[in-house]
């Protein structure tokens, strides 16, 4: 319902902002470090949003990119994971580092972070991979004409599926890397480096 909001930066607290839109004040949920780093107070500030609809609470989270968004959305999908969960994780990794950590099974970065547990984070990497899988087949039968990109660098192949989780369609992943100079740079480098590449 709402895909951003942007106004005045009127208040700060521990865990949301009030930004005033023409006389409205919208009270939006952020992670703590997405508060530090969106401005001062008078600022006009742009925020990325999730309308969060349940039966007993209506409530806006308000993210500083896209990649945060969707990171967000997706942990939305994991059964036991809920708003306040995924806000949580968003404080103490990124989306890079997050979608690295899925893509290469590695659950000790994922309980690491407050609140998530061994059983919780092997459940993420679990329904999230089933996810890329269920995106991939899908995409295969409907577009069966498509021939495929073919990028032989395993690493390359990592930082696709690891942008996958992140939401991003994987012919589209793959065009930018065939354009993009991989060099020297690490796994965690090259997903970031595809994600700024992806946002604009």
């Amino acid at each position: 319902m709402l895909a951003y909001v942007k106004g005045s930066l009127e208040m700060k607290f521990d865990n949301y902002v009030v930004i005033d839109v023409g006389g409205l004040g919208y009270k939006v949920f952020m992670s703590e470090k997405a508060i530090e780093e969106v401005g001062s107070i008078g600022d006009i500030v742009k925020v990325h949003t999730h309308y969060h609809v349940r039966e007993d609470d209506i409530s806006i989270y308000g993210f500083l990119s896209n990649e945060e968004l969707k990171m967000f959305e997706l942990l939305l999908g994991v059964s036991g994971i809920g708003a306040k969960s995924a806000i949580t994780m968003l404080s103490n990794i990124t989306p890079s580092s997050f979608a690295l950590a899925v893509i290469t099974n590695d659950t000790s970065k994922l309980v690491k972070i407050p609140g998530v547990g061994a059983k919780s984070a092997a459940r993420i990497i679990l329904e999230l991979k089933d996810k890329i899988k269920t995106i991939e087949a899908k995409e295969d039968k409907r577009d069966t004409t498509v021939e495929e990109a073919i990028i032989d660098d395993d690493k390359a192949q990592e930082a696709i599926s690891a942008l996958q989780v992140l939401g991003y369609n994987k012919k589209e992943i793959e065009k930018v890397f065939e354009e993009m100079d991989t060099g020297n740079l690490s796994l965690e480098d090259m997903i970031r480096k595809g994600l700024s590449i992806l946002a604009k």
